[in-house]
Formats: structure tokens, C-alpha cells, sequence
């Protein structure tokens, strides 16, 4: 199965989109500034009586947050179709952790596409030195994980193509995750994409300086990061919703 023209998104296409969200963006203003120097005074006091005393400052660093977040689901639904948004709380879960601080040094949101069709899943992390935007397939399920490990021995002439790209390499320079030391059960360790085989994620991220988060220009450069995902994802999309004949599963 193919995915339709109409949903999917090329690398010449995100170019055409580019210039029309940078006329969008011409007048914006981030409000990232301050819940930055939140984050860096958290860093200094993580604990829950210094939080108490300023929770007021970060409740309205939430709402702001909150509408920031909001905006740029708000730009990819345009382009995508999107299930939900997902903001991340700042509490720790320290159940089971040595680092007994009670709360996160950053702020985080995840977008959601509409499975089962549309697969791959957009996140966002804004943390003092730490920032980047980011997307993929972070835990594939186990079926979904040998669809794609199938794909790949059999061809990744597309694959190929879409991380070759100067759109792909400019924003993600290359595909990134974690990888099994050795040929997973039933597949060929001499095989020409091995590298990829191995792998048990399939990441793309973009890094970004706080200075650059900083600035006026950074809520545009986080909606056309995570547009140029789409051609990744849409290949993805179309591997894990048909069978190695070509056939729909859905």
C-alpha cells in the first residue's frame, strides 16, 4: 500500500512550506526567556521548599508554556494529522531512581500522530544546554520492530534516499539510535545493512543552543524541524501498515 499524495510530505515541499511559515513568524516573540531562568535557578535548588516558594512563577511559566506548546501543534496539524499533545510534568519519579531530586530540569511535549495509519511521534525538550527537537520511534513494538528490520534485508534503496537527502542531513545530519551488539535471531550478521537491521530505535534530532532557543526565530525553526521528519515517517508509515508483499494490514 502506498500512502496517499495528499498526506504525505516531500523534501521540496517542506521547502515551499518553510516560506510560508517564515512570513507567519515575521512579528513573533518567544516567551522562553524566563522559563529558562526558572529552569537555572531549579537546577541550583532542586528541592521541594524552594519550589514551594516559587511555585507561583512556575504556574505561569506552565500557562505560557502551555500556549507555546499549543501554537505548534496547532502549525503541524495544518500539515499532519495529529492525535493529542502531551505535556510532560516537571515531577520526578524517583521510586526506583539514586538521583532522589524531586523534579525534571526541563520542559517537554510530545505530539502524537493518528495510528494506526500514521506512525512516528514528535517530542520537544527545552532544558538550559540540553535543548533539541526530536522524533521517531523511541520503543518499537516488538512486531512493528521485525516489520521494519524485514524491510530493511530486503531493500533500503528508500531509506537511503529519504537520510541522503540535504533537507534530512541539514536538520538531522543522520539517523540516530540505540542498536543490539549483534545480529538480532534469524537475520544475517554479513548482511550489506546490518547497521540498520540492528537497530532497536530509529531517531532523528536536532540540537539547538540557548541561544537559539532564546530567540524570536526558534518556535518557527521547531515547527520546520519537525516537518522535515514527515518523509521519514511517511516511509515508516507505509512499512509498518503493509506486509512485505505490499498488502494493507489495516
Amino acid at each position: 500500500m502506498i500512502v496517499s499524495h495528499e498526506n504525505t510530505i516531500s523534501f521540496y515541499k517542506i521547502k515551499r512550506i518553510r516560506l510560508k511559515i517564515s512570513f507567519r513568524y515575521q512579528t513573533y516573540k518567544t516567551p522562553m526567556k524566563k522559563a529558562f531562568e526558572f529552569l537555572k535557578q531549579l537546577e541550583k535548588n532542586n528541592n521541594r521548599d524552594w519550589f514551594a516558594g516559587n511555585k507561583p512563577e512556575y504556574d505561569s511559566i506552565v500557562k505560557e508554556n502551555k500556549v507555546f506548546f499549543t501554537q505548534i501543534y496547532n502549525e503541524l496539524q495544518e500539515h499532519d494529522k495529529l492525535k493529542g499533545i502531551h505535556i510532560f510534568r516537571i515531577y520526578r519519579d524517583v521510586r526506583f531512581s539514586k538521583d532522589q531530586t524531586p523534579y525534571k530540569t526541563n520542559f517537554g511535549v510530545g505530539y502524537s500522530r493518528s495510528k494506526p495509519m500514521l506512525r512516528g511521534g514528535y517530542y520537544i525538550q527545552l532544558e538550559p544546554g540540553n535543548s533539541f527537537v526530536g522524533g521517531g520511534f523511541w520503543g518499537p513494538e516488538t512486531g512493528d520492530l521485525l516489520r521494519i528490520r524485514k524491510e530493511f534485508e530486503l531493500s533500503t534503496t528508500a531509506i537511503d534516499k529519504i537520510t541522503a537527502d540535504e533537507t534530512f542531513v541539514k536538520y538531522f545530519g543522520e539517523l540516530k539510535g540505540d542498536s543490539v551488539k549483534t545480529a538480532p535471531r534469524g537475520f544475517d550478521k554479513s548482511h550489506p545493512a546490518i547497521d540498520l537491521i540492528r537497530k532497536k530505535q530509529f531517531i532523528v534530532m536536532r540540537t539547538f543552543t540557548d541561544k537559539e532557543v532564546l530567540s524570536d526565530n526558534f518556535q518557527k525553526e521547531a515547527v520546520l524541524t519537525l516537518l522535515a521528519m514527515r518523509p521519514f515517517f511517511d516511509y515508516m508509515s507505509e512499512v509498518l501498515t503493509t506486509d512485505l508483499n505490499g498488502e494493507p494490514l489495516f
